[in-house]
C-alpha cells in the first residue's frame, strides 16, 4: 500500500464502514449524539469532503509547519523584539491568549465527538485530523504564551482564564459548551466547523495576524497564522454535513447557522473589535474592525450560505448596525471594569485615534466622544476613583455580555435599551433583539448563570467589588489598568472650558 499513490488507494479507506448484525444501528448511533432528525439514515451515504487526505500525508505536513513555527520562535526568543511592542498590542495578545488557548481543547473534545457519532465513516475520519489538529492548537498556544509568563504575570491566564469565574470566562464557556459540548454532531459540524471556523476564525487569525505583523510581533503573526492553516482544512466538514441537512430540513439548517452566527458576532465584538480598533497602535492599523467584518463575513460568508440555498439571518438588520456600535461599547465597558480582567485595555482615544475612529465610524462622536470627555476629565483632575467601578453592569442572560447597546430612537437620541423576558416568574434580561430571541427559543438548552445572577442569589461574599473580583480569581498583580494615562493630558486645556453636551447624545 506504501508503493501505492494516496489517490490509488484512499477511495478504499476512507468511507470503511459496515452493516451491524449484533447490535441495532441506534445503539450504535444514538438520536441524541447524532442527530439525524429529518435526515434518512441512508442520505449520509453521501457525505464527501473536498480536501481528501491520508495519514502520512498529513504527519509530513504537521511536521513541516511545527519545525517552521518552531524555528521562528526560537530565533526571536534571542532578541528583544517583545520588549519594544506597544502594551496595547501586548493587552491584544494577552486576550488572545487567554480566551483562545483552552477553546482549543474544547475542540479536542468537539472533534472527538464527531470522530465517534459522525454518520459517514469520510466524516469519522476527517473529525480524527480535526482533534489532531486542535490538540496541537492548544498546545502551542500555551507553549507560546508561557515564555511571556515571567515577563508579565497576565500571560499567566493563557491556561488559567478558563479555570476561573471571571465573568470573561463565563460568557466563554456559555457560548463554546452550547455549540461544542452538548449539541448533537450534526448542529455541531454546522456551528463550529462551517460557522464559527470558516467564517470568524478567518477574521481572528487572519486578520489579527496582519495587525500583528504591522504591529512588529512576528511571533504571534507566525502562530496563529500556523493555526489557521489547519482550521481552512477541517473546517470542510460542515459544507457536505449543511448540504445534506438543506436538502431534508432547511429550516432546522437555517437556525443552526444563526444562532451560532449571532452568538460568534457578539464574542467577537468583544474580543477582537477592541483589539482592532483601540489596542492596535494607529500607525499599524490595517483596516477598521468593521471594514474586516465586511469583507470576512458580511461578503465572504454570507456568499457562502447563499450557495446552499439559505438566507441571510433574521437578525441581520440589527447586526449590521451593531458593527458602528456593539465593538466600541464594549470597548468602553471594558476599560471602565478593568480591575475585572487579566489585561491592560488602553483607552485609544487620543485627538489622532478620535479623528481615525470618526473618519471610520461617523456615529462615533455623538454616540461616545462626551462618555469619554467625562473620563478625560476624571483623570486629568486626578479624581480616579471615578473612572473606576463601585459594582458589576447587568449582564445579557444570553451573550453574558454587558448591556450597552446602543440604539437611535425616532426621536434623534441614541439610548442602551433593555430586552426584557419574563419566563417562570423569572425576568430576564438582555443586550439585544436577538439574544433574547434565541434564548427563547433555546432556553431549554444550556444557560450558565451570569455573574449578576450570582451575586443576587448570594453566592459571591463578601457582596462588594472586592468580593467580585477575588470570586472571578483576579488578584492585585494580574487586574487590569490602562499602561499610560498620558493620552489623557493631551485634553488638559479642556478642564479651564465648560463641557458642552453633544447634540442627540
Amino acid at each position: 500500500m506504501t508503493l501505492l499513490k494516496r489517490e490509488e488507494y484512499q477511495h478504499l479507506v476512507r468511507d470503511v464502514d459496515w452493516t451491524f448484525t449484533y447490535v441495532d444501528d441506534e445503539a450504535v448511533f444514538p438520536e441524541w449524539h447524532c442527530g439525524t432528525g429529518k435526515v434518512p439514515r441512508e442520505a449520509w451515504l453521501n457525505w464527501e469532503e473536498d480536501y481528501k487526505v491520508c495519514y502520512p500525508e498529513y504527519v509530513a505536513t504537521q511536521r513541516e509547519k511545527e519545525g517552521s513555527a518552531y524555528a521562528v520562535k526560537a530565533a526571536l526568543q534571542r532578541s528583544r523584539a517583545w520588549e519594544t511592542l506597544s502594551e496595547g498590542w501586548k493587552s491584544s495578545t494577552k486576550m488572545h491568549f487567554g480566551g483562545v488557548t483552552l477553546v482549543e481543547y474544547e475542540a479536542v473534545l468537539a472533534e472527538l465527538k464527531m470522530a465517534r457519532f459522525g454518520l459517514n465513516g469520510a466524516w469519522r475520519n476527517m473529525a480524527a485530523f480535526g482533534a489532531l489538529d486542535e490538540i496541537r492548537h492548544c498546545q502551542i498556544t500555551l507553549f507560546f504564551g508561557h515564555e511571556f509568563v515571567g515577563k508579565d504575570a497576565q500571560y499567566d491566564w493563557t491556561q488559567k482564564m478558563f479555570h476561573t469565574n471571571d465573568w470573561v470566562a463565563i460568557s466563554l464557556r456559555n457560548l463554546f459548551d452550547g455549540m461544542m459540548v452538548t449539541p448533537n454532531v450534526v448542529d455541531l459540524a454546522i456551528q463550529v466547523p462551517l460557522t464559527f471556523e470558516t467564517g470568524f476564525t478567518n477574521l481572528q487569525f487572519v486578520a489579527l495576524s496582519a495587525d500583528a505583523l504591522e504591529s512588529g510581533d512576528v511571533n504571534f503573526a507566525n502562530m496563529i497564522s500556523s493555526i489557521q492553516t489547519d482550521e481552512a482544512r477541517h473546517a470542510q466538514q460542515g459544507g457536505p454535513t449543511l448540504e445534506i441537512l438543506v436538502e431534508h430540513d432547511p429550516i432546522r439548517a437555517q437556525w443552526v447557522i444563526d444562532k451560532a452566527f449571532w452568538g460568534s458576532a457578539r464574542a467577537f465584538a468583544a474580543l477582537t473589535g477592541p483589539a482592532m480598533d483601540y489596542y492596535t497602535p494607529l500607525e499599524h492599523r490595517k483596516q477598521s474592525y468593521r471594514e474586516f467584518m465586511e469583507e470576512w463575513i458580511v461578503d465572504q460568508f454570507i456568499r457562502t450560505i447563499e450557495d446552499y440555498g439559505l438566507r441571510r439571518p433574521w437578525f441581520w438588520d440589527e447586526f449590521m448596525k451593531g458593527l458602528d456600535t456593539w465593538h466600541h461599547s464594549l470597548h468602553m465597558g471594558l476599560w471602565y471594569w478593568r480591575p475585572t480582567l487579566w489585561w491592560k485595555p488602553t483607552a485609544g482615544v487620543t485627538r489622532d485615534e478620535r479623528d481615525w475612529l470618526r473618519e471610520k465610524y461617523p456615529n462615533w462622536e455623538t454616540v461616545y466622544g462626551d462618555k469619554w470627555d467625562v473620563i478625560i476629565d476624571n483623570v486629568n483632575s486626578q479624581n480616579m476613583e471615578a473612572t473606576l467601578p463601585e459594582t458589576l453592569p447587568w449582564l445579557c442572560s444570553m451573550c453574558h455580555l454587558p448591556c450597552c447597546t446602543p440604539t437611535l430612537g425616532y426621536d434623534g437620541k441614541w439610548r442602551v435599551r433593555d430586552h426584557p423576558l419574563t419566563h417562570n416568574g423569572v425576568t430576564y434580561h438582555f443586550c439585544t433583539a436577538g439574544c433574547r430571541q434565541i434564548w427563547w427559543k433555546d432556553r431549554d438548552n444550556l444557560n450558565h448563570p451570569t455573574v449578576i445572577d450570582r451575586f443576587l442569589a448570594g453566592e459571591i461574599q463578601p457582596m462588594d467589588v472586592g468580593g467580585i473580583l477575588g470570586y472571578m480569581g483576579l488578584t492585585p498583580d494580574v487586574m487590569g489598568e490602562d499602561p499610560d494615562y498620558s493620552w489623557a493630558a493631551e485634553y488638559k486645556d479642556r478642564l479651564a472650558v465648560p463641557r458642552v453636551p453633544v447634540a442627540g447624545a
